[in-house]
């Protein structure tokens, strides 16, 4: 795993987003590439609005947040001794791309060319736009979103916790998580008994699949005991003293997840550790 991406916007969340994206490269001895993430219209649409909105204006006003975003990212890999140029395979760099087109779905389609995205994890102020661009991430780069808690660990894949419920997306991040689990000094394999869930194979069959991978994995059931899924899961991670969550995104559809809420929801909003997360 040796490229993150990390769409940048100047706010306070950013802090705890960069460590954590600098703690894996660290890890893993990954490229960061940062780039701005900006919810402007297109210039088609700005230019229909020409006569109450210049484009003069509206370029103006991208330029300097992209270049606001840019000194954020660019000093804080400085301070934190992230290399502007790659020297070795096993030591962290960085690079800026601001040859991005506006909106959430910049995410998704640059991020294809990425191992992992790295952004903050939402809670109920964050706003919608934000969201989607997390969705894109999930939905549409075809790999894996890492969402960071709002205070960043001091580690990170060190010890992992696998939620096991049976689904193609837990499996797919199971999968695309494989180059971390073989660094992982402990793994876990968690069931909720009783959880959300659906038909497919046995906690005792994943880690059977993971031991053949050269990882050792240990066994964790749960009872709801009156709580969500969601909420077991988190009480188990956190017992465990874990520093990633690999989760599977939107097993029940994101109308349902709205609607009824869903595991995938709570944790997102709630988790006080990084989530590692494919759909």
């Amino acid at each position: 795993m040796k490229t993150i991406l990390v769409p940048i916007q100047n706010t306070s969340a950013m802090k705890s987003t960069l460590e954590t994206a600098v703690l894996l490269a660290q890890r893993t001895g990954a490229y960061i590439e940062g780039v701005p993430l900006w919810f402007g219209a297109p210039e088609f649409v700005v230019a229909e609005l020409a006569s109450s909105y210049s484009m003069e204006t509206y370029r103006a006003r991208r330029e300097e947040e992209t270049a606001g975003a840019r000194k954020l990212f660019e000093t804080f890999m400085q301070e934190h001794g992230v290399a502007a140029v790659r020297t070795t395979t096993d030591r962290p760099s960085f690079g800026w791309f601001a040859e991005v087109p506006p909106g959430e779905g910049l995410v998704g389609s640059h991020g294809r060319a990425f191992d992992v995205i790295v952004m903050s994890r939402p809670d109920a102020e964050t706003a919608a736009l934000y969201k989607r661009a997390i969705e894109s991430g999930l939905f549409e780069s075809g790999g894996p979103v890492v969402l960071s808690p709002p205070t960043a660990p001091k580690q990170i894949a060190t010890n992992i916790m696998i939620h096991w419920n049976g689904s193609t997306e837990q499996a797919r991040a199971n999968a695309l998580a494989m180059p971390l689990l073989r660094l992982a000094g402990r793994v876990t394999v968690l069931t909720v008994v009783g959880g959300q869930g659906v038909p497919g194979p046995s906690a005792d069959q994943v880690r059977k699949q993971l031991r053949y991978n050269g990882i050792a994995v240990e066994a964790m059931n749960v009872e709801l005991d009156g709580r969500s899924t969601g909420e077991a899961v988190l009480a188990a991670a956190k017992e465990q003293g874990c520093d990633l969550l690999v989760k599977g995104a939107f097993t029940r559809n994101r109308l349902r997840q709205m609607i009824f809420g869903g595991a995938t929801s709570h944790i997102m909003e709630h988790a006080d550790l990084p989530l590692w997360m494919a759909h």
